[in-house]
């Protein structure tokens, strides 16, 4: 019944929470955790640096102690002081002790500093991981909510009519210019252009056959065309030409 309690309760609670979490916040979140945990692992690594320099430190004076204990029961054994010889050996015996005992603590310290320096590599590669996925998350949740924002417009242009409006305008200015092309091909075709081309090439031969009346008045001639082999004046036609202009003159 207990577990039946709080698997209800944590149904309950549980998707409340679930509704208000919002993954960006969490995903910001998780990098500051993230980069907050680095300095404690520095501390606790530290720490266990400390400790490997205290127990070398502490390593070295034992031995320092033993080989000055070893020289007082070398002097003592050749002054034929036994006796002395004899504490010394206690001291010296308490002392080996003692640096075993630092030893093997010194070589479990210094196992637990490789190991705490491999688990921080390890941790910051992950962590590296982590923040990049992270990032990257937080690049697509702003792509996201862009393209939500471009989708909201498209939405509301179509709720709106505005793209009933924009098509229907389209279409209304299309066909006015198309009525207003048709309008100026019937005032084409309306227009007879082969007559009036007629009309035009027949002025523009009168106002030749004008100049030329009145370069034959003033006693001027055209060359005529050079064209294959020369062509002799004819004698006659030039008599008929100057008699021509004199009865013009006359009159």
């Amino acid at each position: 019944m207990w577990k039946r309690f709080k698997r209800l309760v944590a149904s309950l609670f549980g998707g409340a929470i679930s509704a208000l979490e919002d993954p960006k916040l969490i995903l910001e979140q998780n990098l500051r955790e993230l980069n907050d945990q680095v300095p404690k692992m520095n501390e606790n690594i530290a720490t266990v640096k400390a400790n490997v320099m205290l127990l070398q430190k502490e390593n070295r004076k034992y031995e320092k102690e033993e080989q000055t204990l070893t020289a007082r029961i070398k002097a003592a054994i050749q002054a034929g002081r036994d006796d002395i010889a004899q504490r010394y050996a206690v001291q010296l015996q308490q002392v080996k002790e003692a640096r075993s005992r630092t030893g093997e603590q010194l070589q479990f310290a210094e196992q637990a500093y490789e190991k705490a320096l491999q688990v921080k590599k390890a941790f910051m590669r992950e962590r590296e991981r982590k923040v990049q996925e992270a990032k990257e998350a937080l690049r697509a949740h702003e792509r996201a909510k862009w393209q939500a924002k471009i989708a909201d417009t498209l939405e509301q242009f179509e709720v709106a009519g505005v793209d009933a409006t924009h098509d229907e305008m389209i279409h209304r200015v299309n066909e006015q210019t198309a009525k207003s092309e048709a309008r100026m091909e019937m005032a084409l075709d309306s227009i007879d252009t082969e007559a009036m081309q007629i009309e035009e090439d027949a002025q523009d031969i009168q106002a030749a056959e004008l100049v030329k009346q009145f370069k034959l008045e003033m006693g001027m001639s055209e060359p005529p065309a050079q064209t294959g082999a020369p062509q002799i004046p004819d004698e006659s036609v030039s008599d008929a030409s100057a008699a021509e202009r004199a009865r013009t003159r006359t009159e």
